[in-house]
């Protein structure tokens, strides 16, 4: 729940002035916008990468302020738009979402993630070691295993941000039923450019100079002919005039 929340990078230049915003327990939420309209900087706020200036964020009551931050990023998953991944084994990088994991748990969180089949054909398979920054895999490959990371973890909050936007049409199908599974039972916020993939969320929130200019399912949406209606048609129709 964001109350009031008032937010800024640069001092008396507020991207979120008075924001009010809630997910509801177990929703899915899709969050769109133009660029700079404040969609990457909610997730910074909650997972407290950024403070807000004034007004709060709870989560089941509980202003995220007054938690530790180790509690607070406990109980939330994130997979961003690139996901960093060490220069140590895929095992390891799947495991360091969660403490004393299995090699069973991580081999069923590759296969819920689709990442179990191109990790089994690697020359060392769970053992290969992927390189700074997971270099030797694809963006394809490295966003699956950000998602094993996030099954592997299983907190009740996820959060997915730009997850498919660098993807081809193939790997974003895998993923995108990869999230499918993922999303399941939990509260989960997803930041998309590419609005196919909120289509079939609960609730699509539109943002517009930091604030909740529409909201509503995909259908209901398109037909208030607003400003999700306008980026849908841009999208399905070819370039932005």
């Amino acid at each position: 729940n964001f109350k009031n929340v008032v937010f800024e990078y640069v001092a008396d230049y507020p991207v979120f002035t008075n924001f009010n915003f809630t997910v509801n327990a177990g929703e899915k939420v899709g969050l769109v916008g133009h660029s700079g309209s404040g969609k990457s900087t909610i997730v910074k706020m909650l997972l407290r990468f950024s403070d807000v200036k004034d007004g709060e964020i709870l989560i089941d009551g509980q202003n995220v302020a007054k938690i530790k931050q180790e509690d607070l990023r406990s109980q939330i998953s994130y997979v961003p738009q690139d996901p960093i991944l060490f220069h140590r084994t895929i095992k390891e990088n799947i495991g360091y979402a969660k403490v004393g994991a299995t090699d069973a748990d991580i081999i069923l969180a590759a296969e819920k993630a689709h990442a179990h089949d191109f990790i089994s054909k690697l020359p060392f398979g769970y053992d290969t070691l992927v390189g700074e920054r997971g270099v030797k895999l694809s963006g394809g490959e490295r966003q699956r295993i950000a998602i094993a990371r996030a099954m592997l973890k299983d907190s009740p909050v996820l959060l997915l941000d730009e997850a498919t936007s660098s993807l081809d049409s193939m790997s974003e199908h895998y993923i995108q039923s990869a999230f499918n599974e993922l999303m399941k039972g939990k509260t989960t916020i997803v930041i998309a450019h590419r609005l196919s993939t909120v289509q079939k969320m609960d609730r699509i929130v539109v943002l517009d100079k930091g604030q909740v200019a529409e909201q509503g399912t995909h259908q209901k949406l398109l037909e208030q002919n607003g400003l999700y209606a306008n980026l849908w048609n841009h999208q399905t129709g070819g370039f932005l005039q």
